[in-house]
């Protein structure tokens, strides 16, 4: 796995010689290669750090380069007279990695780039999951145990999970369904009511029957679960759950729907705790009575039952009104949390990206809502990784401005952010220097709206051959949805994008731009005063492989409906390695 390290401030890199590589052997979690690697910095100074083959080909997909790296080998030497194997595969190593870091170096844009930088600068550690068969020493691998080894890497228990709300039945019927793609669905949405029952909309419990009887007859084995919650419905939790015949009524009402529907578990979907969300009621009490309802219903539904959360990118508020700095208590009742990394920056005249993989240069207005702060703000605060499950959204924002780059991104933060940010995902003490990228920082005129995640109700296309804005629309017209939220099918059907060679292109007068600073994409068109920020195959492979090699349980998608056919579903999948 490829992790990115602070690198030494201002330093880049200028020359890395064949004749200062050597390497050597490890023999933990298996024997494998370890490459010694001297560069020498602009200053003069030296580095000498320690890579696997793996380090090199995680660096190369970071950068998206032109590069060429060594080819992969070992099921090729497997077959070779061992001794001869190794030397032979070390040589052409080691000349191949050396061309390939000095053809970096030898270009200006990458001189000082941080992703390489970080990657001179210090050894990583190594760990049993970190070791791709790609680093072993072929000596020690059979062709049968090769083989083996390769089965066994390519195996994988990671989850691809998918939110199924009601209102999508008439565009994705239950019976319609490729239950193949998905491990989890999750029924969105009942909702808790001034009871502390549970509500339905009309309609929706007759879905959930087709849906349940649908994914048996399937027979993939795809897990039903009930999200309770919402972004429009999370009026009544904290009610709810404010005291212990508020939650038993709760619980009792959770496990009814369970037994009544034949369901694999339950998803809480409270926006959000200890906060206001769309206007709701809350109290400094939330979190602990959360917890209180957790333990009451794992305790209810035993230990074969899943039990989710949808979450921000940040541990629920405390009664002090930060995140909570703890929450193994949490975890120990919970299968997973459901990270929700979208509308981070919503609807703005100055755009930002929907879902930033991270704050990569270092200028995020929002440094702790990205998918590589969530991450560590969960696990810094007690949350196992393998609990964790990343949303991906399939839908992005319209937004009405003359903008030709994600300008947004470059906002200066709030001190306090920075400051937790500094703290809870660099972990860097007071004072000390966090890496940036060498770009100028401009000032705009309007605020983004954060939501922090938020499952809202998605406005439905319109039926095949209704009569209606979309409609009417001329190609790459995406004005009726101006200043919203709108499904990555649509922005197909409307005509801003098109397939060509299993990947979208521009199109009808839109140009495509790629936001460095979180790794996604945006469409803009001057002359019709229009920005679509959304995530492409591109984008959800590199967060979908970030959850994989970060140890996350897998990955989740807001909303099914949303896909073109199975194409980004697809594509998860398959960075996910399933």
């Amino acid at each position: 796995m490829f992790e990115i390290r602070q690198a030494a401030p201002g330093l880049s890199y200028k020359s890395c010689t064949m004749d200062e590589w050597h390497h050597t052997t490890a023999s933990l979690p298996r024997p494998h290669i370890l490459y010694f690697v001297e560069a020498i910095g602009d200053d003069g100074s030296a580095t000498r750090v320690t890579k696997r083959y793996s380090d090199f080909v995680a660096l190369h997909g970071a950068l998206r380069d032109k590069g060429q790296l060594p080819p992969k080998r070992i099921l090729v030497t497997s077959f070779l007279p061992s001794a001869w194997a190794d030397d032979r595969l070390i040589a052409e190593r080691k000349e191949g990695l050396t061309s390939y870091l000095n053809s970096l170096l030898a270009q200006e844009e990458y001189q000082a780039h941080l992703l390489l930088t970080n990657f001179l600068f210090k050894s990583l550690g190594a760990s049993a999951r970190d070791i791709s068969l790609e680093d072993a020493l072929p000596s020690t691998l059979s062709r049968k145990a090769a083989l083996a080894a390769q089965a066994a890497a390519n195996a994988t228990t990671k989850i691809a999970a998918a939110y199924y709300p009601d209102w999508s039945a008439g565009s994705v019927p239950p019976e319609s369904l490729d239950y193949s793609k998905f491990d989890i669905l999750f029924f969105a949405f009942a909702t808790p009511n001034s009871s502390s029952g549970i509500s339905w909309d009309d309609g929706s419990t007759a879905i959930l029957k087709r849906l349940v009887a649908a994914a048996k007859n399937s027979g993939k084995g795809t897990k039903i679960v009930l999200s309770i919650g919402g972004w429009g419905g999370s009026y009544w939790f904290s009610q709810a759950m404010s005291s212990a015949a508020n939650r038993t009524t709760f619980v009792n009402a959770a496990v009814s729907a369970v037994n009544t529907y034949g369901l694999d578990g339950i998803d809480i979907d409270w926006e959000y705790p200890n906060s206001a969300g769309a206007g709701n009621p809350h109290s400094s009490s939330d979190a602990a009575n959360l917890l209180s309802f957790f333990t009451s219903l794992r305790k209810a539904l035993g230990t074969a039952k899943l039990i989710t959360a949808a979450v921000t990118h940040e541990p629920w508020l405390g009664a002090n009104g930060s995140p909570l700095t703890s929450v193994a208590t949490y975890a120990a009742q919970l299968s997973y949390v459901n990270i929700m990394n979208y509308d981070v920056w919503g609807s703005s005249s100055t755009p930002g990206p929907n879902a930033p993989l991270g704050n990569l240069c270092g200028t995020s207005r929002q440094p702790q809502a990205s998918a590589q702060a969530a991450f560590a703000q969960w696990t810094h605060a007690g949350f196992p990784a393998a609990q964790l499950l990343l949303g991906l959204p399939l839908y992005g924002y319209v937004l009405q401005s003359t903008a030709t780059t994600l300008t947004g991104v470059a906002l200066p933060a709030p001190a306090a952010a920075v400051a937790a940010y500094r703290a809870r995902v660099l972990q860097l003490p007071p004072g000390a220097r966090a890496p940036a990228c060498a770009r100028a920082v401009e000032a705009f005129d309007a605020e983004p709206a954060f939501l922090g995640g938020a499952h809202a109700r998605a406005r439905a296309p319109p039926a095949q051959g209704a009569v209606g804005p979309e409609a009417k629309a001329a190609a790459g017209d995406l004005g009726a949805y101006m200043g919203q939220q709108i499904p990555f099918n649509q922005i197909v059907a409307l005509g801003a994008l098109k397939q060509a060679n299993g990947v979208y292109v521009q199109e009808n007068g839109y140009n495509e731009g790629w936001d460095d600073c979180s790794d996604t994409p945006y469409l803009f068109d001057v002359a019709r005063k229009t920005v679509v920020t959304y995530d492409d195959t591109y984008s959800l492979a590199d967060k979908a492989a970030y959850a994989k090699s970060s140890g996350m349980a897998g990955c989740f998608t807001w909303s099914l409906d949303q896909d073109d056919g199975y194409t980004l579903q697809n594509v998860i999948r398959s960075s996910l390695g399933k």
